[in-house]
């Protein structure tokens, strides 16, 4: 069987399952790499009409605060070598982004490369840890590793469970089934989207066409037969026990805490803060501590469609007053914003 044709399977059961089903079915997938491989090879154009795959918040660029991003801002602009991931470093913010600010920043793809800076600098350097579980343990194994003295870490990381138990709960969008993120899934495994799974499905995913499609016929299959739990559809990748070498850095560098995500309120336990024996590491112990106040251009609708109450072409601004050349919001800036997706992959 040619991978074409078995596509053309794939649609046909999923069509067939969707037509037993009979109503009006929501996935809400929450990873960027999905949405990419969704949007960029037309797997929404595939699906029956009663089948509608959700965009949530799976850029973590995207969920990191406007304060978190300013107090970064800040901390260059007092003297600090301040290190970032490229697709944080265009963010826009109330007052300006790392790459507008006037103080030295620098765009690294490691932590490692941060740590190296403040090991040939006589200035402190803050690296802004942005990201899920999946490069959680990269920062962790740094500051496990007897860093530089004038290393600091302001840690953005967040955990996705949390907030897919807040979308859950919330009830502001109507879903039926998640699919689970296949990267953040390889290092917890399975068993955190338990809680959410006593609700309604969860299937973890891989990347390629076929593995959302796969994702999408286990989701109506549950559905149709009123089945919960997780099924896990990326066995080639992730283990059902995750990455135990990679839970423990985590583990052993932070513990969690209560925090806001852009667009959404305080969801408890949904981010990473250093454990108190790596204070001396910490941005937040040397007076670095971000507004969780601070708004953000009211004209844009990250917050919506990072909520899945909105679609990137909802928003008068897509495409016109707001491009990945001049973006207005963090979804327009990140490779893995929805609305970057969109407007690359999506015709514009």
């Amino acid at each position: 069987m040619t991978r074409r044709e078995f596509v053309r399977r794939l649609v046909r059961r999923i069509r067939r399952e969707a037509e037993i089903l009979d109503r009006d079915v929501a996935i809400m997938h929450v990873c960027g790499s999905h949405e990419r491989t969704i949007v960029e090879h037309g797997l929404r154009s595939l699906l029956p009409e009663n089948v509608r795959l959700v965009c949530g918040p799976g850029c973590p660029v995207c969920v990191t605060t406007a304060g978190e991003l300013a107090a970064a801002v800040k901390a260059a602009e007092d003297g600090m070598v301040v290190c970032a991931f490229g697709d944080v470093y265009r963010v826009p913010t109330p007052v300006g982004s790392l790459s507008s600010c006037d103080g030295d920043v620098r765009v690294v793809q490691s932590v490692r490369k941060a740590e190296e800076i403040a090991e040939s600098e006589d200035r402190d350097v803050l690296y802004l840890a942005v990201g899920f579980e999946t490069t959680a343990p990269t920062t962790a194994a740094v500051l496990l590793d007897d860093p530089p003295s004038n290393f600091y870490v302001l840690s953005a990381h967040r955990l996705i469970p949390p907030v897919m138990e807040w979308l859950l709960e919330s009830g502001e969008c109507r879903l039926d089934a998640f699919i689970c993120p296949g990267h953040v899934s390889t290092i917890i495994g399975t068993e955190p989207y338990e809680s959410v799974a006593r609700e309604l499905p969860c299937v973890v995913a891989g990347f390629e066409p076929e593995d959302v499609l796969i994702a999408v016929l286990a989701c109506l299959k549950m559905l149709r037969r009123r089945r919960v739990g997780v099924a896990n559809e990326y066995l080639r990748v992730v283990e059902d026990s995750g990455n135990q070498v990679a839970k423990e850095l985590i583990e052993r560098a932070f513990e969690p805490e209560d925090r806001p995500w852009r667009g959404f309120p305080t969801i408890p336990e949904s981010a990473l803060r250093l454990r108190e024996d790596l204070a001396d590491h910490d941005a937040m112990e040397i007076g670095i501590h971000p507004d969780y106040t601070l708004g953000h251009d009211e004209s844009c609708i990250c917050d919506k469609i990072l909520r899945g109450l909105a679609e990137p072409r909802n928003c008068p601004l897509f495409g016109t007053k707001c491009t990945p050349t001049d973006p207005v919001g963090p979804c327009m800036v990140s490779e893995e914003g929805p609305c970057f997706i969109e407007y690359r992959f999506g015709g514009g």
